[in-house]
């Protein structure tokens, strides 16, 4: 009988569930959830009756499909957001390298989608399959391209 230890079971059970979200809508969802959730504190906050429009930016490296997360905030709204836009803007990935200080884009690295997906759930990936364009050097930063945020809440205040 092999033996597997506990945490070779455990690693394995994390790895599979990545890969069931990199394939599931659950994570778009999850980030419009959070984006209704965050805009109503927002709304509350400064006293809006009605939130007109919502821009949230989304790093390229997030990979999110924006389809599904359009559908999740008609689907998610409150009456706070009866007549609201969701604008839906990509922010590109740019790294720099530590070493040279050259500056380029992801999409000039030519990934295959499954490494694309290991970067978005690992970030740390990104040093094993990307080098500085210049002088290849594994050792950069990623300046742009990462992360979900709001960018504006435009509404309607209440009437004081």
């Amino acid at each position: 009988m092999t033996r597997v230890s506990p945490y070779t079971e455990c690693k394995l059970q994390v790895t599979s569930i990545n890969i069931y979200y990199i394939k599931s809508p659950m994570h778009e969802w999850a980030l419009a959830e959070g984006v209704i959730s965050t805009a109503t504190g927002f709304a509350e906050e400064n006293n809006l009756k009605e939130v007109t429009e919502v821009v949230v930016m989304i790093g390229e490296l997030q990979q999110v499909e924006h389809d599904v997360l359009e559908f999740a905030f008609q689907q998610l709204k409150t009456p706070l957001f009866k007549n609201a836009e969701f604008i839906l803007k990509s922010q590109p990935a740019k790294f720099k390298c530590r070493n040279c200080g050259n500056e380029w884009s992801f999409k000039a690295q030519g990934l295959t989608e499954d490494i694309s997906e290991a970067i978005h759930f690992v970030p740390e990936m990104a040093h094993v399959y990307i080098k500085c364009t210049q002088c290849e050097s594994p050792d950069f930063e990623v300046t742009e391209g990462r992360g979900v945020w709001l960018a504006t809440i435009t509404g309607v205040k209440k009437d004081e």
